[in-house]
């Protein structure tokens, strides 16, 4: 398949027109034409002079800029395409005075061509008793000419290959105005349609443009180091095992681990965290991330296409191209909503004339005028502009989201399931309880058994013997038993280290028992301390929970949640403790994988179910859900499984998300409501005859700029 940039589409009826002309073309049947992104993608066997004659008819074009990028196919796609298509668009926003893009100089000519031809028609209006016939009517032409004539060069070449979209029913519309000598709305008739083109093409520049802001965060060149000799290359020629310099303000070109230096990084473009992570030694960074301070070293360790940001862009990009339910409903709608108007037009026209005995021009007149009625362009554009909105605004908070499919989904889920470990837990285990029977060695022989062993419960109870600077002794020799603990000799004494299994050598006391199964009932961990005889103390150990988890499911409720469902392997004590404290109104322990699945598959006949979890062990659970949503600080495999993947390693973004998802999801609904209400208006004015052409017009585009609006506000986000 080859991808081209589109340019000068002028509205979402007119895309979907010319996408069925180019797949009737020889090998054209996969072709898709995306309003929303502006680009073509196509089987490279495809007459590309048949397609640009086709995209012509409708004043498009490819635009050559992009063309030669396109063609390398999907690698190269990721990252020079990027760049090209952000720099193109972008052009004006660069300061340089003289890269505009094209769209942008096309829709200043309209306006300029606009302006003036209203003008003329004021002029023409105002003196309308002191000019005579001939003079008024030339000027009404030439604002005509001037506001509708590449409509009416499309019309007409539409009206021949019988193709109805709006440009062909203007054209009906303004031919029968001036046919039954109504000049005055003829011209109107043109001017506002020029208008209403102008603002629908804004609307969805605006969308898009703020889209590529986003994109512009890619790195362009890097710095690499090599034998002590700096040389600064384009970002795709970046290989594995590059060393590369990053100074203060730059951007790191792509993933990479530091290998000298110390600095704070911003991961925003990323994370969508605004505050700094501080970066040294062996610690790994992102591409596209800002190095606030200090000179780092970094070693590549992906080329830049295969970086965490080229495949966040890639999915920014592609998320704008899939098409949701709604749209795809609104589509089909419009295919047929066109001719049954042009159906009730045609009875509009004959019906009281031939059977009332009705006056010919007054039907005729209110006929064309319901003809302009016939127009889908409020209803096609009632959804686009949101859904691109949507996804920008989540981008920019660091969540990714895949497709509009999903944006729509998020929106209506009222069930969200959570993996325990890791995504309502830090995953990582600390001390929560000590209980010391001899406070003169149990701390001291505890670190001195411990200090060597990489095991995550050795960290934690090393984490805490750290606070009590105590100095611990080496051991003399450390024996491990699976599944029990450890067997050392420390300054010639035997201890054992370990669970409750491990101390079947002696008689524990029934109040350390006693102890021991509280512990347990609150749903800890236990490493136990004892020498040959007693026991010297022991550690509750949980896995630590997330400071925000409380807070986020609160929100998470607030925000139309309806039921939020704790899924975890650990056992039912350790799930009730953390569902308690957490606030989620269900939770199931003791599941495996597969269970976690079916319990999905349960949840999902009485609602809409979003798993959420970190992406690496739930990877089933999130397939199985109707919306996957994964928290992988940039995890490759939670990038690919999910359908929404939050860059942060919490959940702090998610109900924002939700509210979002929600919002464009409202937007949408009430947008469909006004574009199909101002039509219905229209159409039932006819029956008194009481519908002008300039209220057709204005009931169509009224309900476009209407529509454009507030699916911006979208956008539009308070400051935290």
């Amino acid at each position: 398949m080859s991808e081209y940039r589109v340019k000068g589409l002028s509205c979402g009826n007119c895309a979907m027109g010319l996408e069925q002309q180019i797949k009737k073309l020889e090998y054209g049947e996969s072709a898709t034409l995306s309003y929303n992104s502006g680009k073509l993608k196509l089987d490279s066997r495809v007459s590309l002079t048949d397609v640009e004659r086709i995209l012509k008819s409708d004043n498009a074009y490819i635009d050559r800029n992009q063309e030669n990028q396109s063609q390398q196919g999907h690698e190269h796609k990721d990252h020079d395409h990027k760049h090209n298509h952000s720099h193109d668009h972008q052009g004006h926003d660069h300061g340089d005075g003289h890269s505009h893009s094209h769209d942008h100089g096309s829709s200043n000519k309209l306006m300029k061509l606009l302006i003036v031809s209203f003008i003329i028609y004021g002029a023409a209006f105002i003196f309308d008793n002191q000019l005579n016939d001939a003079i008024q009517i030339g000027m009404y032409v030439i604002a005509i000419i001037l506001s509708g004539y590449s409509t009416f060069i499309k019309g007409l070449k539409n009206l021949f290959a019988l193709r109805f979209n709006i440009d062909t029913l203007m054209t009906i519309a303004l031919v029968g105005a001036v046919s039954i000598g109504e000049w005055k709305e003829a011209t109107l008739v043109a001017i506002l349609f020029g208008l209403n083109e102008l603002l629908e093409g804004l609307g969805m520049e605006k969308a898009r443009r703020s889209m590529e802001t986003l994109l512009k965060v890619a790195p362009k060149e890097a710095t690499v180091l090599e034998n002590g000799i700096e040389s600064v290359v384009p970002i795709s020629s970046l290989k594995v095992g590059d060393l590369v310099v990053v100074k203060p303000g730059e951007k790191i070109p792509s993933d990479g681990t530091v290998k000298e230096g110390k600095s704070s990084v911003n991961e925003a473009a990323i994370t969508g965290e605004s505050l700094p992570v501080e970066k040294s030694g062996g610690e790994p960074v992102f591409g596209g991330s800002i190095n606030n301070e200090g000179i780092l070293h970094i070693l590549i360790e992906k080329a830049y296409k295969d970086s965490s940001l080229a495949k966040i862009l890639h999915l920014v990009e592609e998320a704008q191209e899939t098409k949701t339910p709604t749209e795809l409903f609104i589509n089909k709608f419009a295919k047929y909503y066109t001719p049954i108007i042009m159906a009730i037009s045609a009875l509009v026209i004959l019906i009281p004339p031939l059977l009332l005995g009705g006056d010919w021009s007054k039907w005729v007149y209110q006929g064309l005028a319901v003809l302009i009625v016939g127009c889908p362009c409020a209803l096609i554009l009632s959804s686009p502009i949101a859904i691109v909105s949507g996804i920008t605004r989540n981008a920019r908070n660091g969540i990714l989201i895949k497709g509009g499919v999903f944006l729509e989904q998020l929106g209506k889920i009222d069930t969200l399931a959570f993996d325990k470990t890791g995504t309502l837990t830090k995953g990582e285990p600390h001390v929560e309880k000590t209980i010391v029977f001899d406070e003169d060695r149990f701390l001291l022989i505890a670190g001195s058994i411990e200090k060597s062993s990489s095991h995550p419960l050795a960290k934690a109870i090393m984490k805490k013997i750290n606070e009590s600077n105590i100095d611990v002794p080496a051991p003399d020799e450390i024996q491990t038993v699976s599944g029990r603990g450890i067997v050392a000799f420390v300054q010639r004494t035997q201890y054992w280290l370990g669970n409750e299994k491990s101390m079947e050598h002696i008689e524990i006391p029934v109040d350390i028992q006693k102890q021991i199964t509280d512990l347990k009932e609150q749903g800890l961990t236990l490493v136990i301390l004892a020498d040959n005889h007693n026991v010297l103390g022991m550690f509750g150990i949980s896995d630590e929970i997330r400071e925000e988890s409380k807070s986020v499911v609160e929100a998470l409720h607030r925000a139309g949640i309806k039921r939020t469902v704790m899924l975890t392997g650990d056992h039912q004590k350790t799930a009730e403790k953390v569902a308690n404290i957490v606030g989620v109104t269900s939770y199931f322990g003791g599941l495996l994988p597969e269970d976690k699945v079916n319990k999905i598959k349960e949840l999902a006949k009485n609602g809409h179910v979003a798993m959420i979890g970190d992406g690496i062990n739930d990877a089933p659970a999130l397939a199985s859900a109707q919306l996957g949503i994964a928290m992988g600080k940039g995890t490759d495999s939670a990038i690919e499984t999910a359908d929404i993947v939050l860059m942060q390693d919490h959940l702090g973004k998610l109900p924002e998300a939700v509210t979002i998802a929600k919002k464009v999801n409202s937007v949408i609904r009430f947008n469909i409501i006004v574009a199909l209400g101002l039509k219905l208006i229209a159409l039932l004015l006819t029956i008194p005859g009481l519908l002008t052409l300039w209220i057709a017009i204005l009931s169509d585009m009224g309900a476009t700029i209407f529509v454009t609006l507030v699916s911006l506000t979208v956008l539009i986000q308070k400051k935290s």
